[in-house]
């Protein structure tokens, strides 16, 4: 009895994940079964999980929690490099973001600290995957790490954000090539274009990530204020906690 009733729980378990994602994008399926780093809320790797798992509510609402980056491209200029996300994408698609965000993976090169260097070649693979800027153009050591938040977001009912996420800065002026199964459009934005972007978003209907929302309402103006001398802005040690419902 005890076998028939495991056989039965373990059938559902599959209709269901198979449920989960019959109506998904095939490209980003895919991209599911790669493996990101699960850390604790000091920001310690345990272990690693499927995109997928870590996505999940389900595991999020259990503690599942996995390392991300976000980074900010800026030009000569001073603009900084938005996205809108691929209506194709599992979580928050057709939503105004930051240059990029990602996660590093579970293998020795984007696992590792010493200068944040995981991340930050993380972040080279991602601006060239979603947006087609090659890694000479964004070289790691222009990389500039500065804090790290730890947020917790709902997509629907399904699907959901719970990330130590690492904030990157660079400036380089690029070229870019946008994938279109991840990126519906792209535009560079002064700062007060994007402050006047922020504040109409609700009104206009137009859509922000969270994370994106959260890192501009906290930090994300002070320090394009001294986007030439952002040395002193660098905290290494605090993990900012910051949840939408607080």
């Amino acid at each position: 009895f005890i076998l028939e009733v495991n056989r039965k729980r373990n059938k559902f378990e599959v209709m269901t994940k198979e449920h989960q994602l019959e109506s998904l994008d095939s490209e980003q399926v895919k991209l599911l079964e790669e493996e990101c780093i699960l850390v604790n809320d000091k920001d310690e790797v345990v272990g690693h999980a499927t995109k997928h798992k870590c996505h999940l509510n389900e595991n999020i609402n259990q503690g599942l929690l996995h390392r991300a980056f976000s980074c900010f491209l800026f030009n000569s200029k001073g603009e900084l490099l938005l996205q809108q996300r691929s209506m194709a994408k599992i979580t928050f698609p057709g939503y105004f973001t930051n240059t990029c965000c990602s996660h590093p993976l579970y293998y020795p090169d984007e696992l590792e600290t010493e200068n944040f260097l995981g991340v930050k070649r993380a972040s080279q693979r991602k601006l060239f995957h979603e947006l087609g800027i090659r890694a000479e153009e964004v070289p790691l050591e222009e990389f500039r790490f500065l804090t790290r938040i730890h947020y917790k977001a709902k997509s629907n009912e399904v699907w959901g954000e719970h990330e130590i996420d690492y904030i990157l800065f660079i400036q380089r002026d690029v070229e870019v090539n946008m994938q279109p199964n991840e990126v519906m459009s792209y535009r560079y934005v002064s700062k007060e274009e994007l402050k006047e972007l922020l504040a109409t978003a609700d009104a206009n209907d137009v859509q922000i990530t969270p994370w994106f929302r959260l890192i501009a309402q906290n930090f994300l103006f002070k320090w394009w204020d001294v986007l030439n001398s952002l040395q002193a802005q660098v905290d290494e040690h605090t993990i900012h906690r910051m949840f939408e419902d607080q």
